[in-house]
């Protein structure tokens, strides 16, 4: 059976070393001093490593079932998740008012890798229910926060968001699903929706669904869309439960992994909706919880990347296959373990710079989020808010491919399902897809996010690199080339795809939108570039103030000198594609492929 190791000293060496949290300018932040992270971290390892992890491969191969209305989750599942409950984990970071413990949003980010990494399907109901009660708490009145909060953030109740219906996907303008407002202020919901993750199951006592809807009468398209607190059960003035409401479980989906959420698809038929925020602004409110899902998404991407390459790494050093061609390393034995092969340190290294590299880079991002919420920084929003598509696209099809690479490593056995790698390559392959698929986080990205505020964000990130560059620049020959004159040549590339799509975009937008994957995964490189770049500096400053861990800290800067070696010169590659332009990518006629 797989096995999962929190990796909760590279953790703390990012907060304390590399961004240096205690001493940030955001409130809360003075109190993450390290004994107090490591406590928590810790404590998070050793609930996911001991309880959910084993639970993982469980859910995988039992899935969910749906018995006379009412989904039944994995075995195991219900008595982990009141552990979790009893721990406070689901409330990490939401306001004490609603029984949180107010940590910032970058504690409960560590935490929910260390979630996901041990078992990704069994997170997702708290992850949603985060997500939903997150949404409430930024647009709903007074009184809908007092009545759904407390119990949300203890995940007493849980919650779900629901968008997509079986003929719309991205483009919800094209919704059916109805609101007839009512005499008493409420609506009737009335309509379809598909792909609801844990839409039902036997985990809490309610669930509040976030629905979005059309009122009557309402403008066509996406400007005509509402959102609406839709409870499972109603809520008695007294917070008592009372009458089941007109929503019910349509079916479970197959799926090709993710197995232990119950993916549902969910039917409306007159259910009492409560409107959250204004009417016709629904995707204002529900995006609250989309950006807060897509980062947590990309997370997702890493973390399975993390675990694959975690098991990989153990298969690596015990699987003897053939000799080292330079000579035996274990001469007592019929032959040397994969490990000493180049090619399989080539996937390792592969793995391990992206899942260190990644996992600096959401807490980064993490930290902007805090920024923003917490220290009211519009520069910081403005900036996460461009890096968005960037962390959910690039991350989880940099997470997959890395989980293939992990598969890999065992060869045949990795086609094998009693080794576990199969569910890592799977469960990851949905990162990809839902929360916008990551096509459309390109089209974002390019379409909208480079000009958000006259381009003002992506200038914002370009001096961000260029500042590092030259602050650190000429104290270390070495460390100038080895890190700071990649980040440099990866960041012009960037540059000069951005300029590409401003002489091009303008005339044909085909030209910049067909290069819109290739920039997206080009910044997503120039990201862990400085990223690597940063946790070199780091680990270089510890290394000569005589830090003890000298092999974490050597280890650390090897394998940031492999990624802007190895990987990091891709940004040419993307750059060379996205100056080709349109014209390859459109010529052939729809009716000839």
């Amino acid at each position: 059976m797989p096995r999962y190791t929190a990796p909760t000293k590279d953790m703390q060496f990012i907060l304390h070393d590399v961004l240096n949290v205690v001493d940030q300018p955001i409130p809360g932040y003075d109190e993450l001093e390290a004994d107090f992270t490591s406590a928590v971290l810790e404590e998070a390892g050793k609930l996911t490593s001991e309880v959910l992890a084993p639970l993982n491969v469980v859910g995988d191969t039992e899935g969910c079932s749906l018995e006379n209305g009412v989904v039944r989750t994995p075995t195991g599942f219900k008595a982990a998740f009141e552990q979790v409950k009893e721990g406070g984990w689901p409330g990490l970071d939401m306001p004490e008012q609603y029984g949180g413990q107010n940590m910032p949003y970058v504690i409960g980010t560590a935490v929910g890798e260390m979630f996901s990494s041990s078992n990704m399907a069994f997170t997702m109901y708290q992850g949603l229910t985060h997500g939903a009660a997150s949404a409430i708490l930024a647009h709903g009145s007074e009184a809908q926060k007092d009545t759904y909060l407390p119990k949300m953030v203890a995940c007493d109740w849980t919650g779900t968001m629901n968008l997509t219906e079986p003929h719309c996907g991205t483009d919800l303008g094209l919704m059916r699903t109805k609101a007839e407002p009512q005499d008493d202020g409420s609506y009737k919901i009335t309509g379809q929706k598909i792909f609801i993750s844990a839409g039902e199951h036997d985990m809490s006592d309610n669930i509040i669904h976030l629905v979005l809807a059309k009122i009557s009468g309402a403008p066509e398209g996406i400007k005509g869309v509402s959102l609406f607190i839709v409870p499972k059960f109603m809520v008695n003035d007294d917070g008592s439960l009372g009458e089941r409401n007109a929503v019910a479980v349509g079916k479970i989906e197959e799926k090709m992994g993710i197995h232990g959420n119950s993916t549902c698809v969910m039917n409306y038929d007159g259910a009492a909706g409560f409107l959250l925020g204004e009417e016709h602004k629904g995707m204002r409110a529900m995006f609250t919880m989309m950006n807060e899902a897509r980062l947590g998404v990309g997370m997702q991407g890493m973390s399975q990347a993390e675990v694959a390459y975690q098991n990989a790494l153990d298969y690596a050093k015990d699987r003897l296959q053939g000799r080292d061609v330079t000579g035996t390393k274990n001469p007592d034995g019929p032959a040397d373990p994969l490990i000493v092969h180049p090619d399989i340190r080539r996937s390792l290294m592969d793995q391990k710079s992206f899942a260190e590299g990644a996992r600096a880079f959401i807490l980064w991002g993490s930290t902007l989020i805090d920024a923003a919420h917490r220290g009211k920084d519009e520069d910081a929003d403005g900036l996460v808010s461009l890096l968005t598509p960037v962390i959910k696209g690039f991350l989880t099809d940099q997470g997959f491919d890395m989980t293939i690479k992990a598969q890999q490593v065992y060869g045949g056995h990795g086609y094998i399902e009693e080794w576990g790698m199969s569910q890592f390559a799977r469960d990851a392959r949905i990162a990809m897809i839902y929360e916008g698929a990551n096509g459309v986080q390109a089209l974002d990205l390019v379409g909208r996010k480079l000009a958000q505020d006259g381009g003002k964000h992506v200038m914002a990130f370009f001096d961000l690199v260029k500042s590092f560059i030259k602050e650190n620049a000429g104290q270390d020959a070495d460390f100038d080339a080895q890190f700071l004159d990649p980040l440099k040549a990866a960041s012009k590339d960037l540059q000069a795809a951005g300029m590409y799509f401003m002489q091009n975009g303008m005339k044909n937008p085909n030209n910049a939108l067909a290069g819109s994957h290739d920039f997206m995964h080009m910044f997503g490189h120039v990201c862990l570039g400085l990223m690597w770049a940063r946790m070199g500096k780091a680990a270089k400053l510890a290394l000569e103030s005589g830090a003890s861990d000298v092999a974490f800290l050597e280890s650390k800067l090897h394998t940031g000198r492999y990624y802007m070696a190895r990987q990091l010169p891709a940004t040419a590659l993307h750059l060379s594609r996205i100056q080709t332009g349109a014209d390859t990518v459109m010529a052939l006629e729809a009716a000839n492929f």
